[in-house]
């Protein structure tokens, strides 16, 4: 049987079936990846080496917490020892008390020097744009048919993406794409990202009272807009901040691209310990948007909405007590080598020169199998013993090639999820198959309906929209998962250090 062609696919109809079988496309870098068949059939063929993988990481972590356990027992014998022969007088003296003072100095010394640092979050701030941005779905299709750019079955494919969406009438998005004939350019970009980025970022330094000379590194993540200077070098401009400062710019990759962030600052503290990490995620709309008739690359134009997220790290032992959670695993899983998965999702122009995000049908498989591999690699390092083991039981002992393995509660693992703000379909998919609670999904329904696609920051808003709630308690684990382009899946989990008590939250202040 011939296959499909990516214009056949996408066709309105096809697309109205697919959404009542496996839920919208989203069309941004990690909208439109759906779970292939559902998470209980890709796990069915669950590949070992992802397990091996996730043990890897629990194996290597647990030999030095060995080792270290080690070392101080052998310290703690010999200091008791000591201590009680000069506690009980015996064979006193002065010299004595070297060996005691001695081992003393070497157990601090293992302690804040040989043990790793940990990577704290200490604050972060999400955009709430203007209200002259807000746009109904209604007025949406209105201006779109204004616009000329687009003909009557594209602007009927976008009112059916857009019904089914999950998105509500108070997204924001800057409405000089509408105008006919509009072409993007470097100056409203810059402008874009600079409003965006320069507000979080004042807002998060007022929050945490950090000078801008005392941040070390700097990380922005940007999917689409990448100038000259950089967007990274417009913030060491607009903050002076120090000549030292190491600084990055991330660009192509997508939603996912924000826990990429993270990973890159985590290593960077790491290389200087006691430092302070800047992270700026956001997505320019302006240069996202497509004005043309290609049907797979009018779905980003549908979901992906104005946002951005600054987020302050720290590996300061000190800042531990006014930090909100510790960064406990991350999981980064990329799937580029393939070559389907590679051009699921470019950037590209169409046939009348014009630019936009192609999504290709393999993104369908080609997400299912990223998320499945960065799952069963996360598994080992939270779930639970039991659960862990029921797993292996049910891998081990099938009856039959076609039975499913057991599928672990991440329930046990997670107080909270935070699941990058798609479609409503696609969030309806993963929570049935992972067997998530309407609790679990709330943040994600929540800032999906509000917000819209935001990109790299939507999972900093779902964050936001459970602080605003009061749900985060001391010790609660909250796991953020993105899907981006390459196809990559990316995975992070927080322990909260203490409650999260914040009576005004923005970007959630006004609900």
């Amino acid at each position: 049987m011939p296959m499909a062609t990516t214009q056949e696919f996408l066709s309105p109809e096809i697309f109205d079936r697919g959404i009542k079988q496996s839920g919208p496309d989203a069309g941004s870098p990690s909208f439109s990846v759906r779970v292939h068949r559902g998470l209980p059939d890709f796990l069915s063929s669950v590949n070992l080496k992802h397990v091996k993988l996730g043990y890897g990481y629990l194996i290597n972590h647990g030999m030095y917490l060995t080792g270290v356990s080690i070392l101080l027992v052998a310290f703690g014998t010999q200091i008791g020892k000591l201590t009680w022969d000069v506690c009980s007088f015996k064979n006193y003296n002065s010299m004595n008390m070297i060996p005691l003072l001695g081992f003393l100095c070497l157990l601090v010394y293992v302690c804040l020097d040989l043990t790793p640092r940990s990577t704290y979050l200490v604050d972060f701030a999400c955009y709430l744009p203007p209200n002259e941005f807000k746009i109904t779905k209604e007025e949406y299709i209105e201006l779109a048919k204004k616009s000329g750019q687009f003909n009557d079955t594209s602007i009927k494919f976008q009112w059916r993406v857009l019904k089914n969406s999950g998105l509500g009438d108070e997204t924001y998005l800057p409405r000089v794409v509408f105008q006919p004939g509009y072409k993007r350019n470097l100056k409203q970009g810059r402008e874009e990202a600079a409003a965006a980025m320069f507000e979080v970022v004042d807002e998060l330094l007022a929050a945490t009272d950090i000078r801008s000379k005392d941040i070390r590194i700097l990380v922005v993540n940007c999917g689409v807009l990448n100038t000259t200077p950089s967007l990274s070098a417009m913030l060491v401009n607009r903050y002076k901040l120090s000549h030292r400062i190491q600084s990055f710019n991330l660009g192509g990759m997508g939603c996912a691209a924000g826990i990429n962030a993270v990973d890159l600052a985590d290593d960077l503290l790491n290389a200087y310990p006691g430092s302070y990490a800047l992270i700026v995620s956001t997505e320019v709309i302006g240069s996202t948007w497509y004005g043309g008739n290609e049907l797979d690359m009018l779905l980003p134009n549908c979901f992906l909405r104005m946002g951005a997220a600054a987020v302050l790290l720290s590996n300061r032992r000190r800042d531990r007590w006014r930090s909100k959670y510790e960064l406990k695993q991350l999981v980064r899983t990329h799937k580029a080598m393939d070559e389907r998965s590679f051009k699921s999702i470019q950037l590209k122009e169409d046939s009348e020169g014009k630019e936009g995000l192609s999504v290709s049908k393999d993104v369908i498989e080609q997400g299912g199998n990223a998320l499945k591999a960065n799952i069963t690699t996360l598994g080992p390092l939270v779930l639970p013993v039991s659960e862990q083991f029921y797993f292996f039981k049910s891998l081990l002992f099938k009856k039959t090639s076609t039975d499913k393995p057991y599928i672990p509660d991440y329930k046990l693992a997670f107080e909270h999820a935070c699941i990058l703000a798609t479609s409503k379909k696609l969030l309806d998919e993963i929570q049935n198959n992972l067997e998530l609670t309407d609790e679990y999904m709330e943040a994600s329904r929540k800032t999906l309906e509000r917000f819209g696609n935001t990109s790299s920051s939507s999972i900093w808003y779902e964050l936001a929209y459970l602080e605003a709630k009061n749900k985060i308690k001391n010790g609660d684990r909250v796991w953020q998962l993105a899907l981006g382009s390459g196809l990559k899946c990316n995975s992070v989990v927080w322990k909260a250090v203490r409650t999260v008590r914040q009576m005004k939250r923005k970007p959630w202040d006004e609900n």
